[in-house]
């Protein structure tokens, strides 16, 4: 068996608590009654793709949205009900990624977009201390940033690529058994974190 030498997390669920019923129930105050249809952890429809593979801004979002409700709603109520997913930190395991950087190279790789990495950021600032989440990895992978999400395995064979590490000395951890499924195939070591788990509670020499 491989020696463990990198990490790879996944951001949403891992190392910030997300809650999808809050951006479900914000978007259909707005008036959105099938918004779970459009997107939920598991899936994405095009509209919601494009924006986490940077292939539309934020306003060409907010505009397709407008439309699509037929309501007279603003793009900050869009943006607000968007980022409603986002809750806090979990402090304990972003400290422990220290601990780790002793022993791992370590990565992020997190299917977002340009509106939740602007608010992910400003809340990691305010709530650690610590100007940026970046500085936590070797480097960090962002889906809009690279044209490329999860749980397609180009996403996967292009941070291999990148980062010069092997798949079977990589460990990859996510809260999505669709994206642990893709890394698998590839031959990545995986470990999909249930509710309840921490990443500072696993044992990493037993993977």
């Amino acid at each position: 068996m491989a020696t463990l030498k990198n990490i790879i997390f996944d951001l949403g669920g891992v190392l910030i608590d997300i809650d999808y019923h809050q951006t479900k129930k914000a978007f259909e105050n707005l008036g959105f009654t099938r918004f779970d249809e459009m997107y939920s952890q598991y899936s994405a429809d095009m509209l919601f793709s494009n924006l986490e593979t940077g292939n539309i801004t934020p306003e060409d979002f907010y505009n397709h949205l407008i439309k699509k409700s037929g309501f007279n709603i603003s793009p900050k109520e869009i943006e607000t009900a968007w980022n409603a997913m986002l809750l806090n930190f979990r402090l304990p395991s972003v400290q422990y990624l220290e601990r780790l950087q002793q022993h791992f190279q370590l990565y992020l790789l997190s299917n977002t977009n340009s509106i939740h990495k602007k608010a992910f950021m400003q809340l990691f600032t305010e709530q650690t201390g610590h100007p940026l989440l970046d500085d936590c990895f070797t480097k960090a992978y962002y889906s809009q940033e690279i044209g490329l999400r999860k749980p397609n395995a180009d996403i996967f064979e292009f941070v291999l690529k990148d980062a010069s590490i092997n798949a079977n000395e990589t460990l990859f951890i996510d809260d999505s058994y669709n994206n642990i499924e893709t890394a698998q195939k590839l031959g990545l070591k995986t470990h999909l974190l249930l509710a309840g788990e921490k990443i500072e509670e696993l044992e990493y020499d037993l993977i």
